[in-house]
């Protein structure tokens, strides 16, 4: 199998793909240096074809697969799509339209929480993945055919993958789940970076609303610095450099320069020069500007309780409708339910709250109980 590095090519590979009901597809990628990913590998295939594509080769242009990608008429799968998807939507500011992911879709057919490809397409497919290849240098030339193939299994197993769950979705007629969860991934919001919300990334162990000010400030600065400079962020300055900083209020470059972690002489630099402007910028923010922190809550009498209640009816849900229970509530949205009923959590909407919110409150509230017979659970509702 040749790699496609030719215009020509990749043109006729993709309208021939364009007729397809579906297109599986996969990517092969490098971030340890940049900001952004670096596309090194595309991987695509139908029922009756695979291929891939080098989206390194001098001169390739990558329209007609950003077309398949945006035609309506050709259903998209991806395993754990979020990091490929975010590369598309770099390149070209669009989500590949429609999409299946097979990851979301085991999910809700009862796989497990997150569930590796490799495990899939052993379930699944009958096959056992060659790991030989998984740490390979994508971005360098020429590659094997051994790595060719490795990439490829991503898309040929894939193939029976999504014909299988799609069989499962159809016939335990949850299709209209995967749809549910679909819309945060198909959302290009998603996969948008704001820089003002960059610290929110970062554990603030220190309540002092000015101290939060400058770090809010610092990890907007960064972020912007990395997206200019298409550089990981911790390069332009570490988490534990930030915090640092934004506790010893700098006003001047000699006390930058004495900041561990720092480069040296960082503070007569010019990007010296713009965290202390930013740090000044925080120091004079009135009062009334400054970030409120949120403290939480001692948690309400009986909140513990009434978790350990939900856990259990969480886990039995889940195991009588086959279904994984990440997927339906986290502890955090446990929490959140056990001390609210109006908490806003995906558990309490949609089809969450039909297979386990509402039960979920009537057994908060004691109109719902549950009992142990031959090794299972048994619920029954109780007299008010």
């Amino acid at each position: 199998m040749s790699v496609i590095t030719k215009n020509q090519h990749l043109a006729e590979v993709c309208e021939r793909l364009s007729s397809s009901e579906y297109v599986t597809v996969d990517t092969e990628f490098l971030r340890d240096k940049t900001y952004y990913s670096k596309l090194c590998l595309i991987q695509i295939a139908n029922e009756e074809e695979y291929h891939a594509i080098d989206p390194l080769a001098d001169g390739i242009d990558l329209a007609p697969f950003y077309d398949l990608m945006a035609n309506e008429n050709v259903i998209k799968v991806f395993h754990a799509a979020r990091q490929d998807i975010e590369i598309f939507v770099n390149e070209t500011g669009n989500v590949p339209m429609p999409l299946f992911d097979t990851q979301v879709a085991a999910m809700v057919c009862g796989f497990g929480d997150s569930i590796g490809y490799d495990k899939l397409v052993a379930s699944l497919a009958g096959k056992t993945l060659d790991k030989s290849s998984r740490f390979t240098d994508w971005s360098r030339r020429p590659l094997t055919q051994r790595q060719i193939d490795y990439a490829l299994g991503d898309v040929t197993h894939l193939r029976v993958i999504y014909r299988k769950l799609r069989d499962q979705l159809d016939n335990s007629d949850r299709t209209s789940w995967l749809d549910e969860e679909m819309e945060q991934l198909t959302s290009p919001q998603t996969y948008i970076t704001h820089p003002e919300e960059a610290w929110k990334r970062i554990k603030i162990r220190n309540n002092n609303r000015r101290f939060h000010a400058i770090v809010r400030k610092l990890a907007e600065w960064r972020e912007m610095e990395a997206q200019r400079r298409n550089t990981p962020r911790n390069r332009i300055m570490r988490d534990e450099v930030l915090l640092e900083v934004a506790a010893i209020r700098p006003q001047h470059s000699n006390s930058l320069n004495g900041i561990r972690g720092l480069p040296p002489q960082f503070g007569s630099s010019k990007p010296g020069a713009v965290v202390l402007d930013y740090v000044k910028q925080a120091l004079d923010m009135p009062d009334e500007e400054l970030p409120e922190i949120a403290r939480p809550k001692p948690p309400a009498q009986g909140v513990d309780a009434v978790m350990e209640l939900l856990k259990v009816l969480l886990k039995h849900k889940c195991q009588k409708e086959g279904v994984a229970n990440k997927l339906v509530a986290t502890m955090d949205d446990l929490e959140k339910l056990a001390a609210d009923d109006e908490a806003d959590i995906p558990a309490l909407h949609g089809w969450r709250r039909a297979l386990f919110g509402k039960d979920a409150l009537a057994l908060k509230h004691g109109k719902l109980g549950f009992s142990m017979k031959d090794g299972e659970i048994i619920l029954f509702p109780l007299e008010d």
